[in-house]
């Protein structure tokens, strides 16, 4: 109903406004349109029904077990996958330096955190269950667990990298030749739902013609640019790799670099060294330093993102609309983004909306949040505009590792 409501308001009126009480007042034609008992909304309302939002704190696990029975099974499973989901959960969440002080719960402490499960692909024999469980967390819930633990975690998900590994193998640099064992290694990274996604680029001819090993190791910032807006990704990072021998050793040695090139993290840099365990080969190695650096930039991304519940700000915003779809557009938006803790409504007009925002957290998070939503929040004269950033919109998704 409220939404009936507002929707014929903005058609019929030049100007809707929520006055102290919370009521909605729309004037046109000469007309006073009083809305009564409509309250300011106090916390984010759901997206439209049709948008598709990432919910970081739903896991989706397969599940399968074998028991005495087909009910047997399947009772584990569902226990057995909460479990799982809980651990991929809390991994998401947090820092590296945080896993060994995670709170190692059974399916009855992990149940009170459950919101719901559904289950799909489900398979059944006499004595064998298999399915893909997607379980969704009570956020409240788990935000709680952890702050009472003094566990530091991030929500903010960012948009997706693209990683180009370059490999330097005697003297010569590969990016797309094949074989790249460097590539490979991060080719064969397992499939993880994390709070950075990352890409690699397919190595066809266009990618070629975007960017060489060269350039990339260069920081060629036009062509890394480039290839990262095919691939619709935020920022390019150039994982280089150089594989010598340990003279103390005689095991193989590896020496990784990091270079970050984008709007994120621009010029962000981490430099690893790894020597082989006994028996490890050059491959087993390089696989092994892939996942570290996979790791490392999934942890370099949360530090920026922590949670900080004892900062919270509020800045005034003007939000541009063309018409109601596209203010219902924006709010799903925002809806993404965790650090938001709360939208009040001030105006409403067919022009613009203005609203405060409170958040999490110091300001440049909330933009750096918000970025990750295509939302760009920008100072302009004395006040701060929210507008949808509409650059990667309409770019073809390729490549998606």
């Amino acid at each position: 109903m409220r939404t009936y409501w507002i929707q014929s308001c903005f058609k019929m009126s030049d100007r809707c406004w929520f006055n102290n009480s919370g009521e909605l007042k729309c004037i046109a034609l000469a007309l006073i349109f009083w809305v009564a008992n409509i309250t300011v909304m106090t916390a984010l309302p759901p997206a439209p029904a049709k948008a598709a939002l990432y919910d970081v704190y739903e896991i989706a696990v397969p599940v399968d077990v074998t028991a005495k029975s087909a009910a047997a099974a399947k009772k584990e499973a569902l226990a057995n996958g909460e479990v799982l989901a809980f651990t991929r959960l809390l991994e998401r969440l947090t820092l590296l330096d945080e896993l060994d002080r995670l709170p190692r719960l059974g399916p009855r402490g992990i149940a009170p955190l459950v919101k719901d499960i559904s289950v799909a692909d489900e398979k059944t024999s006499g004595v064998r269950y298999l399915a893909n469980l997607t379980v969704r967390f009570k956020r409240q819930e788990v935000r709680k667990l952890l702050m009472d633990l003094g566990i530091s975690f991030a929500e903010t998900r960012s948009k997706p990298v693209l990683v180009l590994p370059v490999y330097q193998a005697a003297g010569a640099l590969m990016l797309f030749d094949d074989p790249n064992p460097w590539r490979e290694a991060w080719s064969g990274l397992p499939e993880r739902d994390n709070l950075v996604p990352i890409k690699l680029p397919r190595g066809d001819l266009t990618d070629i013609a975007d960017v060489g090993a060269e350039q990339a190791v260069q920081g060629d910032q036009q062509r890394l640019n480039a290839i990262a807006r095919r691939y619709q990704a935020s920022d390019t990072i150039v994982a280089f790799a150089r594989l010598s021998l340990d003279v103390r050793t005689s095991r193989p040695r590896v020496e990784m670099n990091l270079i970050r090139y984008g709007p994120t993290g621009a010029g962000q840099k981490e430099t690893q060294f790894l020597t082989a365990n006994a028996g490890e080969t050059p491959q087993g190695l390089l696989n092994r330093g892939a996942k570290i650096l996979a790791r490392l930039i999934e942890d370099r991304w949360k530090l920026d993102n922590l949670l900080k519940f004892d900062q919270t700000g509020v800045v005034a915003v003007t939000i541009p609309i063309k018409n109601l779809p596209g203010w219902l557009a924006i709010r799903g938006r925002l809806s993404q983004v965790s650090v938001v803790r709360q939208i009040d409504l001030v105006l409403l007009s067919r022009e613009e909306v203005r609203a405060n925002l409170q958040y999490i957290g110091e300001l440049e998070q909330l933009i750096l949040a918000l970025e990750q939503a295509d939302l760009r929040l920008s100072k302009e004269g004395d006040g701060w505009i929210l507008r949808p950033n509409e650059a990667s919109q309409g770019q073809k998704n390729i490549g998606q590792r």
